[in-house]
């Protein structure tokens, strides 16, 4: 097979994107839950025959990697191609047997054929805002069983040669709550899935298919040799970091994450021993969705612009004793599982701090900061489940302060708007903003968490809350200060305050009470007293910080008001 030249490689490589482009924004506008039309938490690929990642979506989400090659492995494992047929739909969410990372993200792979000849997948993941389980949402603390958090889904066929295996499909709505949301988000996976089957079978048409192979080759062995370039640029050396999540959500506090590093020439290895065994706790995450937090790192410290698919991947060498919390084993239960990668990433940045100091940024938020509310909605009837995970802020950079209230590192989703919670759903959004003093002082500041206080109405509903950076402050790096923690509470119709504990399910509120969330700040980066003057009374008038805080860090006095 000859190697196409670089202008026919550039143009097949650009519509290879935008098909995986144009089929995310197809599920996002066909979906019918907050959580995918609003939030965005949903992925799109293209994998090669060989179940490589050739490209992904520009919005899709880094852990969602994870499942999507995981899914791959498994297919390829269990079918050989003869027993893959032209309108194949393959799904699975299992983390344990099917290549995933928790049970919400449901993965979808359909083959795509030309000539008779397997060319390779296309692949969109959704998280889906309940999967059956314990707990409405499917992600609340305390549950400690794979088999507590929902609807386990090996590999399956759910599509034979183009027709749905309704059996099938009615056992996976069967055990999900708010079936008709569920069957929305699954016919808006399967419609993307199709755009995107006939798109790149249009490609290979127009370019052939042995030329379309060639440079699925060519992208990944140049983003491999880009990636292997910029690790060789990081001083050669031993660099190690280590971390604590909060808790576990069933009783274990302090779970230790650390890593060492060794970079040698070319060569990366992480090495994750030394981190605990894996907890009762809804925290543990399999190797891959440790390996996809790794190679996020790098992609965001080397070069964030590089192409996202498997020359990444096969740049490194990740390892972590089976059965720890970053390396887990069946039945380890896994819903929480963005928290810890949230962890793996300031570990690793941690440990590349000093050898890439332009490049490090304070600890941010930490955390998937989650709250699920469900009910029955007095309008109609019916059950409903609202989950989001809020974000809260990033830490201070080299050059810049940190960002407010956003999504950060492995998780690229949205906070769903105020609007789209009130039309949807019988709550009240009773406040939404900053938090004040949340974000670390530091040469640049980190960035502030939110705030935001929900009550039901009309009903009473149960409140979930699952949270990290709650006990353990965001750091600081290179003199800058630690961020503010978060917090549940809930404030009952008589007035009371309740503090929530950091993971806790299915806590109820009754019309009138008001949940409250709280999300990390984030670290600041450099000393604060080398913070730029004239940054400071633009601090002030942004109302982000309190006279008291910027006295305490700054030394710095307000005016007098007028």
């Amino acid at each position: 097979m000859s190697t196409p030249d670089p202008i026919t490689t550039e143009i097949v490589f650009n519509a290879l994107q935008s098909v995986a482009d144009e089929s995310f924004v197809a599920l996002m506008k066909s979906a019918y839950s907050t959580n995918i039309k609003e939030r965005h938490d949903h992925s799109t690929a293209i994998v090669d025959r060989d179940g490589r990642l050739v490209v992904q979506a520009s919005g899709s989400i880094p852990i969602h990697l994870a499942s999507m090659l995981g899914l791959m492995k498994k297919i390829l494992e269990k079918y050989p191609v003869s027993e893959i047929h032209e309108g194949d739909v393959f799904c699975a969410n299992d983390p344990h047997v099917g290549g995933g990372t928790h049970l919400p993200d449901v993965n979808l792979a359909m083959p795509v054929f030309s000539d008779g000849q397997l060319v390779g997948f296309v692949c969109n993941i959704a998280h889906h805002a309940d999967v059956g389980g314990m707990s409405p949402g499917s992600m609340a603390g305390g549950m400690t069983s794979i088999y507590q958090e929902g609807l386990r889904i090996p590999v399956i066929k759910l599509f034979r040669r183009g027709e749905l295996d309704r059996d099938l499909f009615d056992l996976i709505l069967l055990n999900v709550r708010v079936v008709e949301e569920r069957r929305g988000d699954y016919n808006a996976q399967f419609a993307a899935l199709r755009l995107a089957h006939r798109r790149l079978l249009e490609i290979v048409q127009r370019h052939g298919r042995e030329t379309v192979e060639a440079v699925f080759d060519g992208i990944i062995s140049r983003t491999h040799a880009r990636m292997k370039e910029s690790i060789a640029a990081i001083p050669d050396g031993i660099y190690s970091f280590e971390d604590f999540m909060d808790n576990d959500g069933a009783g274990i506090d302090d779970v230790k994450i650390a890593v060492t590093i060794t970079i040698k020439g070319d060569d990366a290895v992480f090495d994750f021993t030394g981190t605990d065994a894996q907890v009762p706790g809804n925290v543990n995450i399999p190797l891959n969705g440790t390996l996809a937090a790794v190679c996020y790192v790098l992609k965001a410290m080397l070069d964030p612009e590089i192409p996202n698919n498997h020359g990444v991947i096969d740049a490194v060498t990740v390892t972590a004793p089976s059965g720890t919390v970053v390396s887990c084993v069946e039945p380890a239960s896994v819903a929480s599982r963005a928290h810890t990668s949230q962890r793996i990433v300031d570990v690793v940045i941690g440990a590349l701090a000093d050898a890439l100091p332009d490049k490090a940024v304070g600890a941010a938020n930490g955390a998937n900061s989650m709250a699920i509310f469900a009910g029955t909605d007095p309008r109609s009837g019916r059950p409903y489940v609202y989950l989001e995970t809020l974000g809260g802020g990033f830490g201070g950079r080299n050059d810049r302060d940190g960002k407010d209230g956003v999504q950060v590192h492995i998780t690229n989703t949205s906070n769903l708007p105020v609007e789209a919670i009130e039309m949807e759903y019988p709550l009240l959004v009773e406040a939404y903003g900053l938090i004040e003093d949340s974000g670390g002082a530091g040469t640049w500041r980190g960035g502030s968490g939110l705030r935001r206080v929900v009550t039901p109405v009309g009903h009473d509903c149960v409140f979930t809350g699952i949270g990290e950076r709650f006990r353990h402050q965001p750091w600081g790096i290179f003199g800058g200060k630690p961020g503010k923690s978060g917090h549940f509470a809930v404030r009952t119709r008589e007035g009371d305050l309740k503090d929530m504990p950091t993971k806790f399910g299915d806590a109820p509120l009754r019309q009138g009470d008001s949940a409250i969330v709280e999300t990390p700040g984030s670290g600041g980066y450099g000393a604060p007293e080398k913070r730029p003057t004239e940054t400071l009374a633009e601090d002030w008038e942004s109302g982000k910080f309190s006279a008291d805080f910027m006295r305490e860090h700054y030394g710095w006095e307000a005016p007098p008001s007028d």
